[in-house]
């Protein structure tokens, strides 16, 4: 069974990444995860200057999900690659590094420092921040910045440029087409959906940012339509995230169109699960009949003939 798939100029051995946030850095699954077994390694947002994050509590379980709000802590561009990137560079990792930041001028910069490190695949831009130039407007919510990110960006490096599409939006593929046309190599599809808890014993709010992301299976059924409609929106691959647990879920979000997927809120309950999928995936590829991963994207689309 051929595993291998490609999303735009990056080849991967398996379709299966570790998705951004949930997976730190690498370390944080040493001998419990192998990185060179898995398609890639997106890593925790970097920004240019170490963030704090949100105050406590940061996580809190929902039914067949998970509400975060970490608020993006990280160590800053300077020490990921001092002391984050060798070791996935050691250990054979396909990196993906996620790219965050508070103005156009910010994410620029991480990708600019970025720009022609060994190991270094792609980036992957999470546009769910807000640009504090333009009064806290989320990146994510308006096509034409967006678009702006994106292309401050491409002009900043040579590497390939994921983007990461926010689910909090009322048109997804209108984003879509948005930072294709401003250059984006490829699309990641989708981010957390906003969401709240309140702690009822305490009387207050369950996460100290008040909101948290939801990801978790209770997600799925959102990120598969999202899979769907981007990716007849746009030419560009589209790698897929949002609840997956098992290989079958790799498989739907393949026929929807996604090139790879991510994996995130799984690895929680089960530090192994992506070592599981890829080694359950040829039996359902399969199953299913088909005898590579590239023939099952998009074969649920109007017009694909299917085996």
């Amino acid at each position: 069974m051929d595993l291998a798939t490609r999303v735009g100029a990056v080849r991967l051995a398996n379709p299966v990444l570790a998705a951004s946030g949930t997976f730190g850095f690498g370390p944080e699954y040493d001998g419990l995860v192998d990185v060179a077994q898995l398609g890639g390694v997106a890593v925790k947002g970097i920004a240019p200057e170490p963030w704090r994050g949100n105050p406590p509590p940061r996580v809190w379980e929902t039914p067949s999900g998970l509400l975060n709000s970490i608020g993006l802590q990280n160590p800053g561009v300077e020490q990921f690659l001092s002391e984050d990137l060798p070791y996935l560079r050691e250990r054979g990792a396909t990196v993906v590094v996620n790219i965050i930041g508070r103005t156009r001028a910010e994410y620029a910069t991480v990708a600019r420092r970025l720009d022609g490190e060994p190991g270094v695949q792609a980036l992957e831009l999470n546009i769910s921040c807000p640009n504090v130039k333009e009064g806290g407007i989320q990146f994510g919510h308006d096509p034409v910045e967006a678009a702006a990110v994106t292309r401050a960006v491409k002009g900043a490096t040579a590497l390939p440029v994921w983007v990461k599409l926010s689910p909090n939006t009322h048109d997804l593929p209108s984003m879509a087409r948005a930072v294709a046309a401003a250059g984006a190599d490829a699309i990641s599809a989708i981010n957390t959906l906003v969401g709240m808890a309140i702690d009822v014993e305490h009387r207050r709010p369950a996460l100290g940012g008040l909101t948290g992301g939801l990801s978790g299976p209770a997600i799925r059924p959102i990120a598969v339509r999202a899979v769907w409609e981007v990716s007849q929106a746009v030419d560009v691959p589209v790698v897929g995230m949002g609840g997956i647990e098992t290989a079958t879920d790799v498989l739907e979000f393949l026929l929807a169109g996604a090139s790879a997927v991510m994996v995130g809120t799984a690895t929680f309950s089960r530090p192994d699960a992506m070592a599981r999928i890829i080694g359950e995936l040829p039996a359902v590829l399969a199953r299913y009949g088909f005898d590579s991963v590239r023939a099952a994207i998009g074969a649920a689309h109007p017009g694909r003939v299917t085996p």
